[in-house]
């Protein structure tokens, strides 16, 4: 029996982006737990438990981030600003993989650039992406 990722995180303004990529990873089967989040903002209470999401429950940590670059509010950029200075417990080891619809060359480079970006794909995601991500980043869970 294949292992499962503990959680999978979108973070992703668009919400039937979400349901269709969400419905993927769950027809996959690679990941115990699918969390959504609708802004950068939302997803830096979901790691921290502030917020929304300090009811008291424990969250599962993401191993594999999907972050959206253009956001209301916090865009993807700004997100990551404010992730780079989140405790290590709160980071370490989180493969984080840019979704975006963007066509600007200079993203894909500064995603590059960025020490916390493992990947940039484009949107729509495909099980073909998963797999690649999977197997390039989690060989035990392929």
């Amino acid at each position: 029996m294949k292992q499962k990722l503990m959680c999978i995180l979108f973070i992703d303004d668009d919400e039937p982006t979400n349901f269709l990529n969400k419905l993927l990873v769950e027809e996959m089967g690679c990941a115990h737990h699918v969390q959504v989040v609708t802004s950068g903002m939302e997803a830096l209470e979901y790691l921290t438990g502030s917020g929304s999401f300090s009811n008291g429950q424990s969250h599962p940590r993401p191993d594999l981030i999907f972050l959206d670059i253009n956001m209301p509010g916090m865009d993807g950029w700004e997100f990551l600003q404010h992730y780079q200075k989140l405790p290590p417990n709160q980071k370490a080891n989180i493969v984080m993989v840019m979704l975006t619809t963007s066509l600007n060359p200079d993203d894909e480079k500064a995603a590059q650039q960025n020490i916390e970006i493992s990947g940039f794909e484009n949107k729509p995601l495909q099980p073909e992406v998963i797999k690649k991500i999977l197997t390039r980043f989690f060989p035990e869970v392929c």
